[in-house]
């Protein structure tokens, strides 16, 4: 690169690029996420994506934003209520594992049962 303006529309071009490909590869998710589109015609946009590429993505964008907006946010919540319940099963886990611990203490601390079962009882309750 001789010169700053090379350089400068070397960065501008390299941005292009990302871009347009951060758009195709949206466009590709989305169109294998949809259930009501079929397979013919999935395979007709991926067709016109490879060979009218600026086209075809503005065209997409134009006729199905809107629903690939509403895939795209149907999917994070359900993704978010997985990691929700997750929280939830792994918390509500180790409140039953605090409690058969503290059970266990109470047995020991009563004399019911030794050192070695309070161990036994410890050891299961945390794996």
């Amino acid at each position: 690169m001789n010169s700053f303006w090379d350089f400068f529309w070397f960065i501008i071009s390299f941005f292009l690029l990302m871009a347009y490909l951060m758009v195709l590869f949206q466009i590709l998710t989305d169109l294998f996420r949809d259930k009501d589109l079929g397979g013919g015609m999935k395979a007709v946009w991926v067709f016109c994506l490879i060979f009218f590429p600026i086209v075809t993505s503005l065209i997409y964008l134009i006729v199905r934003g809107r629903s690939m907006a509403e895939r795209n946010m149907a999917s994070m919540q359900a993704a978010q209520a997985d990691t929700e319940a997750y929280i939830r099963s792994v918390s509500a886990s180790s409140a039953s594992a605090s409690d058969e611990i503290a059970r266990a203490k109470g047995l020991l601390d009563s004399g019911a049962i030794s050192q070695a079962e309070f161990d036994q009882l410890k050891a299961k309750a945390l794996s």
